[in-house]
């Protein structure tokens, strides 16, 4: 797999450089982000844990894949503007498991409150 990067921008702001690649990968599925994250890293001289691959496209067919990563100056930084499911997705966090018998031992919410339905229109009496 060879690893091209398409552009590079630097983000202040977040502590981050954004780079879009593209993953050339003939005779071979879609490329694991675990080894995108590391040819990344080796690219730009840093360590895996401070490269996130937010998105990988692949098209039907070709041989080819277009991404998005994100390159943080520290993990700290990685860590504090991340969202949590792309940490996972990264291997950075555990996925949280939730307990079925404490989620079920939980409050419920209140129910809502209904709308008391209009009143109901009075007929004019017939006359006969």
């Amino acid at each position: 797999m060879e690893i091209e990067i398409i552009s590079k921008k630097e983000n202040e702001l977040l502590d981050r450089t954004e780079v879009r690649f593209k993953a050339v990968h003939p005779k071979e599925g879609t490329p694991q982000r675990e080894a995108v994250r590391e040819k990344i890293a080796a690219m730009l001289k840093t360590t895996k844990e401070r490269v996130i691959v937010d998105a990988m496209d692949s098209e039907f067919g070709k041989m080819e894949t277009t991404g998005y990563a994100k390159v943080y100056k520290t993990k700290d930084a990685a860590m504090k503007y991340e969202r949590e499911h792309v940490l996972v997705r990264n291997k950075l966090k555990e996925k949280v498991k939730v307990d079925k018998k404490s989620a079920a031992a939980a409050p419920a919410q209140a129910p809502r409150p209904v709308a008391a339905a209009p009143p109901a229109e009075k007929k004019p009496a017939e006359k006969t």
